[in-house]
């Protein structure tokens, strides 16, 4: 074994194994999402070393794409420059005529080959190494250091493991679980402080932040040094981002069906989203893993600190430089003028005026500006939305009057805001006379069990006693064959794979694949003709019954709110059914961390542990595995086994009580609807979403999604957003006039049940307010 250990690293660390530099036609490049999920699959099968070796060449074919892209296109944009003349056409000038407007085009068909030609012949197909949002987020999130510490740990290499957690918990600074790891490896023997690092970090940001702790101790020699690299390094990382903007034109959700232009613009459209990218490298250059914004003012704070450490380390020329250049970004910047004043001074004033800012500076300043006067044209004349993420800009660059529109809204949403707020503080009110004490609420009752039913037809299969535990419950006949076969067929015809998984489509088993759909999305679909809008009702009033047959069979006497509603079916991989030893969903209670080796569950986020009740409901029964069990907190000491079928609900508190899981699915597939309640009218990091659907007299019908804000454990922002306002169809529509209201659903729940790809019109943070501060103090105006 041990051999094969260092077999293993010697592949990783030798140039053969690991370098993509010198890429060759006939070696193909594997595409990263691949590796990725062979990666997890080893990884649940226990294959350490194969979980490290994919993993490993996950992380770095992904490197190497976006390196190859962004290589491709600069080296291409060098070599097919618009400014070169043509033979018998000088520079081409579109608009001056049909010839010269095919010179022009001829140039950017002689770019897109270059690109093409170039990425073809280091990357392979373009369709290669195409991959899908969720596993582009995956990376985002630096999931692949997860796997990598839990299998480096395993085979003994603890400075790996330390490195993996460590650039893991960079940009997952919440993540519970790898603090304590962290916590764990520096109490291990042979762990050393230098084995922390940070894998994925930008050279340009970790100079930068260097760069800051030398200037924090005062020693300005060593910080001007960093900040200078750190200049270098983000220029060279602009170049690449701006780079990887010229991709494919993406397309707001489903707008590339109905999507249609003409030449121009078309190209406007796809030119004005590059542009919008390339305004947008200021910010992500700006951002560091684990902050909850970019840092403000990110490259004009350096030579804002530059120029003060040049001060300090007595060299008069860089400082005078550094704060010339600083001026090209705030040119009244009252305190940067009195140090220039200050420098030209000590060094001379004829010498002083010799020295230019930085040229590079220049330029970027110049073609920056030059994009937003583009946006800002497109902003006006299209309407394409642009929000300038720079605060140097100068005033005059955006029209007047677009300046006095945004002003005249700015105090349109101020007044709304208020209203609104005065509104929500008067709910609140209300809410709270009404609901004293409502975080405590699950401990204040003691349910009692045997309440009526509500429904003739449903009856008690199984009481607590009879499933060896508390609060629990097996309930037939809650809904008929009929309701089943429809809301499977719901599951299948709006479901999305890996829904309320985090875009996972096998989020517990590399053997099974998931696919769901909430009450919000199914209602969403239905109001879109793309699902029967009754179907869509039935999930919703099916779901109500379950929450009004468990509040009265419970006998609570406060009401149930809905937490979570997510219709979801389980499906077997047939192919990796195999000598399967894992669980379809392994055991967990539902609002607390089970930690199984202890015998304990910890109730304190990510738990969710604002839900009191759990129910599923069983929409079938024609596949093979699938049970669900409750165990001891060991997890695995099976107390009560429950088989699936039509129409039947287990409902249980979702304590340490019960702890439960699912049992392989090996053949077929398993649907049923997940539903989590709440004692709590309010939990607090949720939102609260209201969806209406109603109709007027005239028959026109329309739903209206309203969020209604974001609390962090204190009362509400008093702030709401229209999610969506759809008609049903094209009738005249009279919202003042008396409304039949079709289904009122307040639903607590995760923000992506309602989020729209790209924008998130529900997430009110509140912003870090922290800024990069120069140190004037020791301003040497004040010696």
């Amino acid at each position: 074994m041990e051999l094969r250990y260092t077999l293993l690293f010697l592949c990783l660390t030798l140039p053969s194994c690991t370098s993509d530099n010198d890429l060759s036609s006939h070696l193909v490049l594997e595409p990263y999402d691949y590796l990725f999920d062979t990666a997890v699959e080893a990884y649940y099968k226990g294959d350490w070393l194969s979980v490290i070796l994919n993993m490993e060449k996950a992380l770095r074919n992904k490197a190497t794409v976006r390196n190859v892209k962004a290589q491709c296109r600069l080296s291409c944009a060098n070599q097919t420059a618009f400014g070169d003349p043509l033979a018998g056409l000088g520079v081409p000038i579109p608009g001056a005529g049909s010839i010269d407007d095919l010179g022009f085009f001829q140039k950017i068909l002689k770019r897109a080959d270059c690109v093409k030609s170039c990425e073809t012949e280091k990357l392979g197909s373009p369709t290669l190494h195409q991959v899908s949002e969720e596993v582009e987020l995956e990376f985002k999130k630096r999931t692949p250091y997860n796997y990598l510490q839990v299998a480096y740990f395993k085979i003994n290499k603890l400075d790996k493991a330390v490195a993996a957690a460590n650039t893991f918990f960079q940009a997952n600074l919440d993540h519970m679980e790898m603090k304590q790891n962290l916590e764990y490896y520096r109490m291990m023997a042979g762990v050393q402080e230098e084995d922390f690092k940070d894998l994925e970090a930008r050279p340009h940001m970790a100079k930068f932040l260097l760069g800051k702790s030398f200037y924090s101790d005062d020693s300005f020699g060593l910080a001007a040094e960093n900040f200078e690299v750190a200049i270098e390094e983000y220029f060279t990382a602009d170049k690449e981002c701006r780079a990887l903007c010229e991709g494919a034109y993406n397309y707001d959700g489903y707008n590339y069906m109905e999507y249609s232009a003409d030449l121009f613009q078309t190209m406007t459209d796809h030119y004005m989203q590059v542009l919008n990218c390339k305004q947008h490298c200021s910010v992500e250059l700006a951002s560091s893993p684990g902050r909850n914004k970019p840092f403000e003012d990110f490259l004009p704070s350096q030579f804002n600190y530059l120029q003060f450490s040049y001060y300090n380390s007595e060299k008069y020329e860089q400082a005078i430089e550094c704060a010339k250049t600083f001026l090209l970004f705030h040119p009244d910047d009252e305190v940067m003028k009195q140090n220039l004043a200050y420098y030209s001074v000590v060094l001379g004033e004829d010498k002083a005026e010799t020295i230019s800012a930085r040229q590079v500076v220049k330029q970027y300043i110049q073609q920056s500006i030059l994009e937003k006067e583009l946006l800002y044209f497109g902003y006006e004349a299209f309407g394409i939305t642009f929000v300038d993420p720079d605060t140097w800009t100068p005033e005059d660059v955006m029209p007047k009057k677009l300046r006095d529109k945004q002003k005249a809204d700015r105090e349109t949403a101020a007044r709304i805001t208020e209203e609104i707020g005065n509104l929500m503080k008067e709910i609140e009110t209300l809410v709270e006379e009404k609901k004293k004490d409502s975080s405590d609420m699950a401990k204040m009752i003691v349910p009692h069990e045997g309440g009526a039913l509500l429904y003739d037809n449903i009856k008690v299969t199984m009481t607590s006693k009879q499933l060896n535990g508390t609060q629990r419950v097996l309930l037939d006949g809650v809904i008929n064959d009929d309701e089943c076969r429809e809301l499977h067929r719901l599951s299948n015809a709006a479901a999305l794979k890996g829904d309320g998984y985090r875009g996972r489509p096998s989020p517990h088993s590399p053997s099974e694949m998931f696919q769901g759909v909430t009450v919000l999305k199914a209602v969403k679909l239905g109001q879109e003709g793309k699902v029967p809008l009754k179907s869509a009702r039935l999930f919703f009033d099916l779901s109500e019954r379950v929450r009004k047959v468990l509040e009265s069979y419970f006998s609570l006497d406060t009401p149930l709110y809905f937490s979570y509603s997510h219709l979801v079916c389980r499906s077997a991989i047939d192919e990796k059914q195999e000598d399967r030893q894992d669980l379809s969903h392994p055991v967990h209670v539902d609002n607390c961390l089970l930690v199984s080796e202890v015998n304990e569950c910890i109730k304190e986020p990510p738990a969710y542990t604002h839900r009191d009740y759990s129910a599923i409901l069983y929409l079938n029964d024609d596949f093979e595995g699938g049970d669900f069990i409750f165990t001891e907190l060991d997890a695995k000491t099976v107390t009560a086994e429950v088989r699936p079928q039509c129409g039947r609900v287990v409902g249980f508190g979702a304590g340490k009580e019960n702890p439960h899981g699912v049992r392989a699915v090996t053949k077929g597939q398993r649907c049923a609807v997940a539903l989590w309640f709440t004692l709590d009218p309010k939990p607090s990091n949720y939102y609260l979403y209201q969806l209406i659907l109603f109709k007027d007299h005239g028959g026109a019908e329309a739903s209206l999604i309203l969020a209604l804000g974001e609390r962090q454990g204190t009362p509400w922002t008093g702030r709401q957003s229209i999610i969506g306002l759809t008609y049903r169809d094209k009738q005249p529509f009279t919202p003042m006039g008396n409304l039949e209201p079709l289904i009122n659903l307040h639903v607590f729940g995760l923000w992506e049940e309602a989020r729209v790809p790209g924008r998130n019109p529900l997430r009110f943070r509140k912003l870090n307010t922290e800024k990069p501060r120069a140190k004037w103090g020791s301003n040497p105006l004040l010696l």
